[in-house]
């Protein structure tokens, strides 16, 4: 893999997720700037992804309750079929200072997901008819798991983190179960939020990484983590980070680093983390109209004990 860490490595695609499938190419989305459609890049190595042709899949309609606003669409593969997960929002009206955004998929049955037709699913329902975002899956020990980001109006802030137990791709089985609200000083900055999560098993753990506080330079991440062969929808089960994972690193100005994704490099060895940071501060006007949140990728690191170790974000 042949990367500089301190270089992005494609330009203005925020909250990205690389999935290396059954196939040898590795799958490619992440937000773009105009936050109107779902795109997919696929490459044989991470580093041809930097040039990979853009391939649009879905375009937001004209109106609607998924008109607005296409948030962090992720790519994963169930049951033979594809799905991208994604957040939209009906309007741009404000609601509890918050966007209305609330969780959806399209699907493609073709082995090819660049040949093949992708249709809308609908709406990911979690009996919380709330503000969500930012949906990842997972399977562990033959269950398939739904894991997201959102509002309860009880709580202060943004976003919570939850899981539940998934019936089909698109489907619940469980209540949604809360595994994070926002507590730490680190994760209350701007704003008060958990979102993005990402899952990682690995030596005999299931790590669920997340993003907090505001989308500038104090974004950053946090860490849960549970045994393996612990019960995923006991809250009880789950260990939290009391300290930021991955942060800011103002020497080398990458700033704001988060919403990752997990992927591994072409090894088939060396675990990877994919984010977004910026490469400056000097935002003008709100966060998320700047478009400057580009891609990067850096290897993981262990430690004697097993624990995942981020580093900063210019460290391989």
């Amino acid at each position: 893999m042949n990367l500089s860490l301190m270089l992005p490595l494609i330009l203005q695609r925020a909250d990205p997720c690389i999935r290396r499938h059954t196939d040898g190419w590795y799958y490619f989305t992440a937000s773009v700037p105009e936050y109107d459609r779902i795109e997919l890049r696929r490459a044989r190595t991470i580093a041809e992804l930097a040039t990979a042709k853009p391939h649009d899949v879905w375009r937001k309609p004209a109106s609607g309750p998924y008109s607005e606003l296409i948030w962090a669409p992720e790519i994963h593969h169930h049951g033979g079929a594809w799905y991208v997960y994604f957040a939209a929002a009906p309007t741009r009206e404000i609601k509890d200072g918050l966007f209305q955004h609330r969780m959806y998929a399209i699907t493609c049955a073709s082995a090819d997901p660049f040949a093949g037709e992708w249709k809308l699913v609908g709406q990911i329902e979690n009996g919380l008819d709330s503000f969500c975002l930012d949906a990842t899956t997972f399977t562990h020990r033959g269950k398939l798991y739904y894991v997201w980001a959102q509002k309860e109006p009880a709580i202060r802030g943004n976003s919570n983190l939850y899981i539940a137990e998934m019936a089909t791709p698109t489907t619940l089985a469980t209540k949604p179960v809360r595994l994070s609200v926002p507590e730490f000083a680190w994760e209350t900055k701007g704003f008060w939020v958990n979102e993005g999560p990402s899952v990682l098993i690995r030596k005999g753990r299931v790590f669920v990484s997340y993003s907090a506080s505001a989308t500038d330079e104090n974004y950053c991440m946090g860490l849960l983590h549970a045994s393996d062969d612990a019960d995923l929808l006991d809250p009880r089960s789950w260990t939290k980070s009391p300290e930021p994972v991955f942060q800011t690193d103002y020497g080398k100005k990458i700033y704001g680093p988060g919403h990752n994704s997990f992927t591994v490099a072409e090894d088939g060895v060396t675990d990877l983390l994919v984010y977004h940071a910026r490469m400056y501060t000097e935002i003008v006007g709100d966060p998320l109209w700047d478009p400057n949140r580009h891609t990067y990728v850096k290897a993981l690191k262990w430690d004697a004990s097993g624990m995942l170790v981020f580093g900063k974000p210019s460290e391989g």
